[in-house]
């Protein structure tokens, strides 16, 4: 079962309980003045790991996962390379455009 950490609304005294995790929160019972005016508090979690830690299966799928995708980072190009531009059109407004002088398309 879950611990979990109330403030009294009555005595105003915070105190931790071991209760199932479908208990009301308005019925747990104050241990110090015995009123039902309890409210849940949000508290941290904490976790302890001992001894020697062998990742599983999902450890060692995400592993790989992550080495592919990197693998594939590392071809592409770095984000602050310029783009190849196509070389800008060399003729000028003034030079005749193929097909459209005096006698074309009569």
């Amino acid at each position: 079962m879950p611990l979990y950490e109330y403030r009294c609304g009555r005595c105003e005294k915070a105190f931790e309980i071991s209760q199932s995790v479908h208990a009301r929160p308005e019925d747990t019972e104050c241990p110090f003045c015995h009123a039902q005016e309890a409210t849940r508090l949000l508290s941290s979690f904490a976790s302890k790991v001992t001894g020697d830690h062998k990742p599983g299966f999902a450890e060692m799928k995400a592993n790989a996962m992550n080495n592919e995708r990197m693998h594939k980072l590392a071809k592409l190009p770095p984000l602050n390379a310029k783009r190849n531009m196509p070389a800008p059109n060399t003729t000028s407004a003034s030079d005749p455009v193929p097909g459209a002088g005096p006698g074309a398309g009569s």
